[in-house]
């Protein structure tokens, strides 16, 4: 079976309350399959609601999975570090999908960080037996120790098949009773309840970092050894049986299982680390090769970048050279950055080139405008109207509707709070195209009672000239000023709409 199917047994036989998440690469169909279950399944607006509302779930006795994209790590961090000290009550595990070589993504980005960040259980699975697994203890550990589990995904490890040969019996998980929050918690000062914490949970995830299972080791010679965890311990697998050459793969990265890897270590002359996306492992282990060793790249990891690595494998520091250091240009990949073919908001994005005017964009549909020079700064999702307050003069911004329910919206309100000179364009297309089409909400009304110049504009009855005319009108202008431009995406027709 694939890896979508482990993830779908793990979460039904972990009798799992509520689901939710936010789309994007890699985990969007992961979320799609958990929406036939039974389970309370919820897109949200983003994922510090997501996280957010799964503690309110895990308080009152329901485990919660967040599914969420690497990039939404960062917006639920506030709310993650906190609750590992606050505690929970039933278990709460975060799928993080990772996506190294940034297929879809506007960075590359290792959510394995966010365990040292945290101070919370890492699992990094290679298989879909291991992912599996990785889900299903996640729940017993993260109710042993009170505190959320990460489970690092990427799009080859879950696009993997595998006979998979062990499933935990739905009556044994149906006997499990329900931990509610511990109100205890609140007789410590947040001082106390750091000191509580080190003192009893974070001792218990070390010695489950080093007892596991999931952390496997094959020793073969004593001359090399190879450390992997994630998808590319499969890649290391076949090479290190090839070359003789022993492997320990872990499947919890955090925190580290130290006795083991000191062992493993000890036991061999030279040792190379394999790992994507950063070299987490390596920093944390001495007298190790790697990528700080110019022996592997940053990113994704590929067979050639292993076999290139174990040649240079007596060399204490590699030379850089083309396949570990030469930064990718998108025309190698095959395809140009444009507009979908029928798109009506095109006429805008013409009309707006024109303007010798800095423009912040989102990392939405905008951001494919930004090749062609159009747009200018694009960061990250719902960042555009909070870029644009910092230009110089009036500030234009163009978001996405799902960026602006996303994280938008309170620049907006920043803006009118600081009276700020910003020009704000939403392309209202009622669905989230770059993720799969999801829908989203329609925040008219909510923009209507705050900001006073609010305008509607149809994409399929205004062309460029109407565009600049507009654009002319609206810069001329002072204050906050947004413009709703509403259109049908070509990718969205079928999706229905949903007002608030």
């Amino acid at each position: 079976m694939g890896g979508r199917d482990a993830i779908r047994w793990a979460v039904s036989d972990s009798r799992v309350g509520r689901v939710t998440g936010v789309p994007g690469y890699p985990i969007t169909e992961i979320m799609e399959d958990l929406f036939h279950s039974r389970i309370c399944v919820r897109w949200c607006v983003n994922e510090k609601v997501a996280f957010e509302s799964c503690i309110g779930a895990s308080s009152a006795g329901k485990r919660g999975l967040v599914v969420t994209k690497h990039v939404g790590m960062n917006i639920l961090a506030d709310p993650l570090i906190t609750s590992a000290t606050h505690t929970v009550g039933s278990g709460i595990v975060i799928l993080a999908g990772d996506d190294p070589g940034a297929k879809k993504s506007q960075n590359e980005q290792d959510s394995r960080y966010y365990g040292l960040l945290a101070e919370v259980p890492v699992f990094d699975p290679s298989t879909p037996q291991q992912i599996y697994d990785a889900i299903v203890e996640g729940y017993d550990l993260s109710e042993k120790v009170r505190t959320p589990v990460i489970v690092r995904l990427t799009a080859r490890l879950v696009q993997m098949d595998e006979r998979m040969d062990e499933r935990i019996e739905r009556k044994m998980m149906e006997k499990r009773k329900s931990q509610v929050f511990d109100r205890e918690t609140w007789l410590y000062t947040f001082a106390g309840k750091h000191h509580l914490f080190h003192n009893t949970a974070y001792r218990l995830m070390r010695e489950y970092s080093e007892k596991t299972s999931m952390n496997c080791v094959e020793i073969l010679n004593t001359r090399v050894g190879v450390i992997s965890s994630g998808y590319p311990s499969n890649l290391v697998n076949e090479l290190a049986k090839n070359d003789g050459a022993s492997h320990l793969a872990l499947g919890v990265v955090h925190p580290l299982p130290t006795r083991l890897l000191e062992e493993f270590i000890d036991r061999h002359e030279r040792v190379l680390v394999v790992e994507e996306t950063e070299p987490f492992i390596e920093d944390s282990i001495s007298g190790v090769l790697g990528k700080r060793t110019g022996h592997l790249p940053h990113g994704r990891i590929e067979v050639e970048h292993i076999t290139h690595a174990l040649e240079k494998i007596n060399e204490d520091q590699v030379k850089a050279t083309p396949l570990t250091t030469r930064p990718e240009r998108i025309d190698e990949r095959g395809y140009k950055i444009h507009p979908c073919k029928r798109c009506p908001f095109t006429p805008f994005y013409e009309a707006l080139d024109a303007f010798d005017l800095p423009v912040a964009g989102d990392v939405g549909c905008s951001i494919l405008m930004a090749p062609h020079g159009t747009v200018d700064v694009a960061v990250s999702l719902g960042s555009a109207i909070g870029i644009a307050i910092g230009f110089n003069g009036k500030g234009i911004a163009v978001i996405g509707d799902f960026g602006l329910a996303h994280s938008g919206l309170q620049a907006i309100i920043d803006a009118l709070e600081n009276n700020e000179d910003v020009l704000v364009f939403v392309i209202q297309n009622h669905v989230a195209a770059m993720t799969g089409g999801q829908p989203t909400v329609d925040l008219r009304r909510v923009i209507s009672s705050m900001v006073k110049n609010v305008t509607l504009v149809e994409a399929e009855n205004t062309d460029q000239k109407a565009y600049t005319r507009i654009i002319n009108e609206k810069l001329g202008e002072k204050g906050v000023s947004v413009v709703f431009i509403e259109g049908t995406c070509p990718k969205g027709e079928k999706f229905q709409k949903i007002k608030i």
